[in-house]
């Protein structure tokens, strides 16, 4: 076995590692030539792109269901922060710098987050579904996603009413794992999102339509074992139609997984576990 890098020593070093990428990360803001979106309107824009709600408290395994609670405050904390935030032309969306540093101060509660491959808590946790319902939406756009993390290789919580394909979320980490996207068209938008008792509501806005359709799709989708491990497969893949012409634009892989389901495999459907596929 190698040297464990000094992040890994122990907690502290790895608090310290973690907020020297936060001030590299801070020099490179201040001195890039980014313009980041950072005007707001109450006046919608006209034209709806796509719209999305997702389930706030979720059968997550064994997780505290307080958890789910205190999530669903934090959310309602960080969502007028960015919605109605006007995304125009050459312009950067950039989550951190709209939502700002997580604290206790700012109401924020203790909530399901990942570390080291396992959940846990921390003050904040759960705010990846504010980034996975956005980067769900900009997916159905023209919009060019510049920064986004995922938790590769794990599968960490049982499927539970699920909407979208496994595998198109999000990981953040507060101004070290971002969620960016850059405006390069000749359009503006705008991003509109709420809470309400039960949901994380999002939409995505425009001044005009789009020339073009966007399906993602899931396909091989299965769990095998492997090593005495339950594996989950799936491939993600993005088709770009033009709409005056029906034709095909792209048809693109956006995302192959191979992950490792960290939960109990008599929480997975039974009909979806097979053989590997050679």
């Amino acid at each position: 076995m190698g040297r464990k890098l000094f992040c890994e020593l122990n907690p502290l070093t790895y608090k310290i590692s973690l907020e020297k990428e936060r001030f590299k990360k801070n020099l490179v803001n201040t001195f890039s030539n980014l313009t980041f979106a950072k005007t707001k309107s109450q006046v919608l824009l006209p034209v709806v792109i796509k719209k999305h709600k997702s389930l706030i408290r979720r059968k997550l395994g064994n997780v505290d269901l307080h958890l789910q609670e205190n999530k669903a405050r934090s959310l309602s904390i960080a969502t007028p922060k960015v919605s109605h935030i006007l995304i125009k032309p050459g312009e950067t969306f950039s989550f951190w710098y709209l939502v700002g540093r997580i604290t206790r101060r700012k109401g924020y509660l203790e909530g399901v987050t990942i570390s080291n491959g396992r959940p846990t808590a921390d003050v904040g946790g759960g705010m990846c579904q504010f980034t996975n319902l956005l980067h769900w939406l900009i997916l159905h756009t023209d919009l060019a996603i510049v920064e986004h993390h995922h938790h590769n290789g794990l599968d960490l919580f049982p499927d539970f009413k699920r909407q979208i394909p496994f595998g198109t979320g999000t990981s953040i980490v507060y101004n070290y794992l971002d969620y960016r996207f850059k405006n390069t068209t000749s359009k503006t938008y705008q991003l509109v999102v709420e809470t309400t008792d039960e949901y994380l509501v999002g939409e995505i806005r425009a001044t005009a339509p789009l020339a073009i359709k966007v399906h993602i799709r899931e396909e091989e989708a299965y769990f095998y074992e492997n090593a005495g491990n339950m594996m989950r497969h799936n491939k993600i893949y993005k088709k770009t139609i033009d709409k005056r012409t029906g034709n095909t634009i792209s048809d693109e892989l956006l995302l192959e997984n191979h992950a490792k389901v960290m939960y109990d495999s008599a929480l997975i459907d039974q009909t979806k576990i097979q053989v590997k596929k050679k």
